[in-house]
């Protein structure tokens, strides 16, 4: 899918971080690679004068750190990034400290102060990741920081250990880098904090005084009819116009604002049902709400559910809840049961982004589901890659055997349409029929196909009778 099409598409469900923040980590693994690979070249080169061919190859190694991880940032891979340089760097800067850079009598040690800085920035770098990258890294670097820092002179001994006149010089330069680092990465942090606490208060205010919309994206059928729509919250805040949800629903995540504003969606998806069910040329549509993993997991979201369903008077069948396979993750058994229980009372389920994370065929046949959804990812290269091809193929297997319908996100070019349509998906969604609108384009939309299929059906008929 094009940028613009991810990111009119975007959901609020999985995200975890901010694109404010990936920008500055972006920024932050950037600069740091840059710095690494100066680092190493200007020692590397220091030491080669010298013919002291230990740290050459140190420096060898940090100049390649710093290209891998610049790569991988350039090629949008940043959890890869921030592992390969701060791994490589805590093993490197501890090997330094245990070698090269042991505290004597005249000269203390010095390169453990990047330790401080590389803590502080893997904070910064996993802060939307899971607790062990989160936590662990900062932990490790830190402990390693204070070990090192409470180091006496003449604690050990080593053949590589550097000249004084050497060491006297890298203690003033690492002394400096190390404080440079480190009021770098504390001021990239201060504005990463100072604009989510912006941004939540703005987004508390917002849920006060209901600044939120919901826009729809046609789901359209083999014959180009719309059978469906998905709903895609829009903040419409005051000052700044239209706010896509990838720029809030990060922060609403993590601040639990997600609660109140996934409750909104669904009163409103199930109030726009109902009246869509009173005009002939939309009374037929589905409408699927993306459900976050938060809402999900709360103790009483199947009650919640229901009784904005009932409050709203709208059928159960025409309301579609996605989840993703990443809810699936933690506590199955209790996500089974809030299907069941959801499904035997005519409400659908479609499992969203399928084949991009955590899918097991063990769990899978035994979900309540109603729809699979290959995922946009698959469908970009769709005509180009044999394994796009192939996964696409499987999910649409999968789907008949399991007897679930197949609906295939980020439909760009008719060659994609048609392919899939020959292999067996004929429902789709993306921007060669339409990208999300508000309601009044989409129900217009809705009704210039519905004319159009109405239209052909006369003469559909005259054309069967005999002559």
């Amino acid at each position: 899918m094009s940028s613009q099409g991810a990111a009119a598409r975007s959901k609020p469900h999985n995200a975890r971080v901010s694109d404010k923040h990936l920008r500055r980590v972006r920024m932050l693994l950037l600069l740091g690679s840059a710095l690494v690979i100066v680092i190493g070249l200007g020692w590397g080169v220091f030491f080669a004068m010298r013919a002291k061919w230990v740290p050459v190859g140190v420096d060898v190694l940090l100049v390649g750190t710093g290209i891998a991880a610049a790569c991988l940032t350039h090629r949008g891979r940043l959890k890869a990034a921030s592992v390969t340089a701060l791994g490589a760097l805590f093993f490197v800067i501890c090997g330094i400290c245990i070698t090269m850079d042991i505290p004597t009598y005249t000269t203390p040690r010095s390169t453990h102060h990047f330790l401080l800085a590389l803590g502080a920035c893997a904070y910064l770098l996993f802060r939307g990741e899971s607790a062990w990258l989160r936590l662990g890294f900062p932990i490790a670097f830190f402990i390693a920081f204070i070990i090192f820092g409470s180091s006496f002179a003449g604690w050990a001994e080593s053949p590589y250990l550097l000249p004084a006149d050497v060491r006297v010089t890298g203690t003033w330069s690492n002394n400096i880098l190390s404080i440079v680092t480190l009021c770098l990465v504390l001021h990239i942090m201060q504005a990463d904090i100072t604009a989510r606490n912006a941004m939540e208060s703005d987004l508390r205010a917002a849920v006060a005084q209901d600044q939120f919309i919901l826009h729809f994206q046609p789901q359209m059928g083999e014959a180009g009819e719309v059978i469906g729509a998905e709903a895609l919250v829009r903040w419409l805040h005051p000052e700044r116009g239209m706010i896509p949800p990838g720029k809030f629903i990060p922060v609403a995540e993590e601040s639990g604002l997600i609660l109140p504003i996934g409750d909104w969606v669904l009163k409103k998806a199930c109030t726009q049902l109902v009246a869509w069910a009173q005009d002939p040329a939309t009374a037929g549509l589905t409408l699927a709400v993306n459900v976050s993993a938060h809402q999900f997991r709360q103790p009483d979201f199947v009650a919640q559910v229901m009784a904005i369903v009932e409050r709203s008077g709208v059928q159960p069948a025409r309301l579609k809840l996605e989840l993703t396979e990443s809810m699936l993750v933690k506590d199955v058994e209790d996500v089974i049961g809030k299907m069941s229980q959801l499904q035997a009372r005519g409400v659908g389920f479609s499992l969203d982004d399928f084949g991009t994370g955590y899918s097991s065929l063990s769990y899978l046949k035994r979900l309540p589901l109603d729809q699979l959804k290959i995922d946009q990812s698959f469908v970009r290269d769709l005509l180009s890659d044999p394994n796009d091809m192939a996964i696409a193929r499987t999910v649409v297997s999968l789907g008949q055997s399991l007897g679930l319908s197949v609906i295939a996100e980020g439909v760009e070019t008719e060659g994609q349409r048609n392919w899939l349509s020959a292999n067996g998906c004929h429902a789709f969604q993306g921007y060669l029929f339409s990208k999300p609108l508000p309601i009044a384009e989409f129900e217009a939309f809705t009704r210039r196909r519905h004319g159009d299929a109405q239209a052909q059906q006369p003469a559909a008929a005259v054309s069967a009778q005999p002559a």
